[in-house]
């Protein structure tokens, strides 16, 4: 039979034949059939194990009907709010809505509803009242056990049990919605899957609760941050399949929510038969009118190499979602893929990127992994490489160098993350090579976030001077093969632990460097990560000390306006920020200042010091008196000269 799309009607299902679908799987986010989105991954393993599965895209939430497309499925209904949270998607870290969605059809905002995951499951319970729900997805998986949540600004409950589901699989989910959909297909009634890996579950009865650790209750937890923290890191240290242990968090009425160890990572034969299921790579026709959906563009030409990450960035939920082994694709795999996307009729012969969370993760990070885990309190690479670490870029070169020989393929390029401490790490230093001659279009954006050393320890980066180091070699490394070629850095204003004086170090850096963004990342704390859990308690989970949290939208905006101190319309904000910071210093005309001081008509000055000197200057600072640029000198003269004429 001709592979196709997976019903999205009752039309499409009675053509294959069917009067009935074992899994009806309702998203937030219009259908795509690619491997990059979620929901065709677990659609097309579900498929490949015999299963039937209709898709229902963005049903309209206020319509029970809209769940009702095929009627009562089988085995229970699927729920993903989509690729990313929903409220992620809706809103800036300003809480303002945004106006497209990359996700939807023509882009167009509003498709899905805030919280999709509580809202489409209790939308399902009005009408199956006894019909099992299995949530899945970054928004169930990051919202698993009590989290805060940044856009009600208060601790908010297991989306388990407000959705009204009656499991989450969490994570990336293959293993465990086959475990389950067997379960279920055997008879195994729901209510007693309470022991998978890769679940989370409710129970009643404690006793049925084996070898687990327990947590605060929820209501310890919203009467006491402390509590929180520490709740948190524990949940921060059992991630990993191999050492993650059960963890039970109480609720009142004698109910807890269990979340089981995580599934075991996949082998790269898993991984291969995962991303060569009969994929259509494209969204649905039914979307061609509105002009299909937005973010397949960024996808549609790139491979997914590898799944994990051992970087442990503080602001990333990576390793609650993803863990930190890294599960990698064969070479045969992508070289398949690649050759599938040089043959379609749009392709220019520019393989976009390869890559996963970090492109230059190919193996996990030392040998011991597969059989003990990663290590719980100690990281790989922060505060500094682990002696255990086996940098090897070896197997990723040669991927890129075969990919690079398909017939149609010009440029392959890498987009996603680039570690460099890693790479530094790397004694062959062949990649950095590689990647500067072959891999780079003019640009590589990389990701130091910050310079100051109190940010970066608690982003769980490395050093400023390693970044400086990995900057010097990149420059050498062009010169040396004729290329003009440049790096673009991530700069993160206000993480925990930015003061104005943190902040102002990044602005002076900015001006070192003669760079100014066009965008910062201001710090958004999503659910489940060390950051987050740092902006609502100030406390930091792995050692709980005290950290100074920006949190008003005021401070955020001088922060942010500070890496941008050359933007005319951003002056107030930071002179403001400058003075608060007593940073008056950097008010002037000297090659170290940032901003000049206002002296024009209309303007305000700012009002002179004890010794008459104007205030706002780095002459004033010196003791010297501020001198008028030159351009500013001759068009006075000429003026003089044309009175007298």
């Amino acid at each position: 039979m001709e592979q196709q799309f997976l019903p999205v009607n009752r039309a499409d299902m009675e053509a294959r034949g069917w009067d009935q679908v074992d899994f009806a799987y309702v998203i937030g986010d219009g259908y795509v059939d690619h491997p990059s989105f979620g929901h065709a991954i677990i659609s097309r393993v579900l498929e490949s194990r015999g299963f039937r599965v209709g898709i229902i895209s963005q049903p309209d939430w206020r319509d029970p009907e809209s769940v009702c497309v095929f009627g009562e499925p089988r085995l229970g209904f699927l729920v993903s709010a989509g690729n990313m949270d929903s409220m992620v998607n809706h809103y800036s870290v300003s809480k303002k809505r945004r106006k497209t969605d990359a996700y939807t059809p023509g882009g167009e905002m509003g498709k899905r509803p805030d919280y999709a995951c509580v809202v489409y499951g209790n939308l399902i319970r009005q009408t199956y009242k006894k019909t099992p729900i299995i949530l899945g997805g970054i928004e169930a998986s990051l919202r698993r056990m009590a989290h805060y949540d940044y856009w009600s600004d208060r601790l908010k409950r297991s989306v388990l049990l407000d959705s009204g589901a009656d499991m989450i699989s969490y994570g990336m989910g293959e293993r465990s919605i086959v475990e389950i959909a067997e379960a279920l297909d055997a008879g195994i009634p729901v209510e007693e899957l309470t022991y998978l890996d890769g679940t989370v579950v409710k129970v009643k009865d404690r006793e049925r609760i084996a070898d687990a650790e327990f947590l605060p209750s929820f209501e310890e937890l919203k009467a006491d941050k402390t509590k929180y923290a520490r709740s948190f890191y524990t949940q921060y240290l059992n991630t990993d399949a191999y050492n993650g242990r059960r963890l039970a968090e109480p609720y009142q009425e004698h109910l807890y929510v269990v979340q089981n160890p995580p599934s075991k990572p996949l082998t790269v034969t898993e991984m291969d038969d995962i991303y060569d299921l009969p994929y259509q790579r494209t969204y649905h026709p039914s979307y061609q009118e509105k002009g299909g959906i937005p973010a397949i563009a960024e996808i549609r030409f790139s491979l997914i190499s590898s799944r994990g990450c051992f970087g442990g960035c503080s602001f990333c939920a990576l390793t609650f979602h993803q863990g930190r082994i890294i599960q990698v694709r064969s070479h045969e795999s992508l070289i398949r893929e690649a050759e599938q996307i040089a043959k379609e009729k749009d392709f220019k012969g520019y393989i976009h990127d390869v890559g996963g969370p970090t492109a230059n993760f190919r193996h996990p990070s030392c040998a011991k992994q597969m059989k003990h885990g990663v290590c719980r309190n100690r990281q790989c690479l922060w505060p500094a490489p682990c002696p255990n670490l086996d940098a090897d870029h070896s197997d990723y070169v040669l991927l890129l160098k075969k990919l690079r020989q398909i017939p149609g393929v010009k440029k392959v390029f890498i987009r996603s993350g680039i570690r460099f401490d890693y790479l530094l790490a790397d004694s062959r230093q062949d990649f950095l090579r590689e990647l500067c001659e072959y891999h780079v279009s003019g640009q590589l954006k990389v990701a130091p976030e910050h310079v100051a050393g109190p940010v970066l320890a608690l982003m769980g980066k490395p050093e400023h001077q390693v970044y400086e180091e990995f900057r010097r070699r990149f420059e050498k490394m062009n010169s040396r093969i004729g290329k003009k070629q440049y790096l673009v850095p991530y700069l993160m204003s206000s993480h925990p632990g930015s003061t104005l004086k943190e902040a102002v170090e990044l602005a002076e850096y900015c001006r070192d460097l003669g760079y100014m963004p066009e965008q910062v990342q201001d710090f958004y704390p999503t659910p489940s990560t060390l950051s987050t859990c740092m902006y609502y308690t100030g406390l930091d989970p792995r050692n709980m000390k005290p950290v100074y949290v920006p949190k008003s939208p005021h401070e955020k905006a001088m922060q942010r306006a500070l890496i941008q101190y050359r933007n005319p319309k951003l002056y107030d904000l930071v002179l403001e920020a400058l003075q608060r910071a007593g940073r008056m210093d950097l008010v002037g005309y000297g090659p170290k200042c940032l901003i000049r001081p206002r002296g024009a008509k209309g303007s305000r000055v700012e009002a002179p010091d004890s010794k008459g000197r104007a205030a706002g200057s780095c002459q004033a600072a010196a003791g010297k008196s501020p001198k008028a640029p030159a351009g500013k000198k001759k068009k006075a003269i000429r003026n003089i000269h044309k009175k007298k004429r």
